[in-house]
């Protein structure tokens, strides 16, 4: 059976009067894809930056691959991988330049031109940060997350404002990442990604988890409380029919 890799019990996060998380529990199991979601401000981006040792939790318990992050942070942080927003990117670097700086920090040996063959982006090895498109700045990022070899990554909102094309690319290259044995943990605003990619979800609000349960299991449960969506319920959406009409292949410079 599949062991939980990481377990949070009733974490809290206030800031003077304002409590950001308010007794959050739940675990995340080893080998899958798992969503984190909710409404702007709900708490879940406190809720993961305490995880990856970014902020300071008020109370409560975090155990990474049974690391506690109270007395253990630095080895939690060796062995997961958090994505970077495009500020964290140097612009007038390559792409080549930029893994070798990282695998520094790291203190890892990394071969750029396999990791950039991981996300579809060999061709791209020479191109500079601020030249590409924003499905292959999104693919970098995430290739970024592998230099330590992680068993856990951290993706939030990784295909805000791409492409059909470029989004459906990401999806495939997340579920070959899970495939190769990696814990995904995935923050998004589209539901549609997270029906498609979560093994399980976490709803969050103001807070709290209102729910958590495999994508399916919720929507039943949504259905079986009587709930009926207005109109037809077509088998295929607008998406579907942008990909079918225009290939699934990139179209990047």
């Amino acid at each position: 059976m599949t062991e939980p890799i990481i377990r949070v019990k009733d974490l809290h996060k206030k800031y003077d009067d304002f409590e950001a998380v308010r007794g959050i529990s739940f675990e995340v199991m080893e080998g899958e894809i798992f969503g984190l979601l909710g409404p702007n401000g709900a708490g879940k981006s406190t809720t993961l930056e305490i995880i990856e040792t970014l902020r300071s939790k008020t109370s409560g318990e975090v155990i990474v691959k049974g690391f506690n992050l109270d007395t253990q942070p630095n080895e939690i942080k060796k062995i997961i991988g958090v994505q970077l927003q495009t500020s964290g990117f140097y612009p007038n670097l390559n792409l080549v330049e930029l893994i070798n700086l990282f695998a520094g920090l790291y203190n890892q040996t990394v071969d750029p031109l396999a990791l950039l063959d991981k996300v579809n982006l060999r061709d791209k090895s020479k191109a500079k940060y601020k030249e590409m498109s924003g499905g292959q700045k999104q693919r970098f990022s995430i290739a970024t997350t592998l230099i330590n070899q992680p068993q856990i990554i951290f993706l939030d909102e990784p295909t805000t404002g791409l492409d059909p094309q470029a989004r459906r690319n990401l999806w495939e290259l997340i579920r070959t990442i899970r495939e190769q044995g990696t814990t995904v943990i995935i923050t998004t605003h589209y539901m549609d990604e997270a029906e498609v990619l979560c093994d399980r979800v976490a709803i969050i609000d103001q807070g709290k988890i209102i729910a958590l349960n495999a994508p399916g299991e919720l929507i039943d449960q949504l259905v079986e409380s009587g709930f009926e969506k207005p109109g037809e319920v077509k088998k295929a959406n607008l998406e579907d029919v942008f990909i079918q009409l225009t290939g699934h292949v990139l179209r990047e410079n």
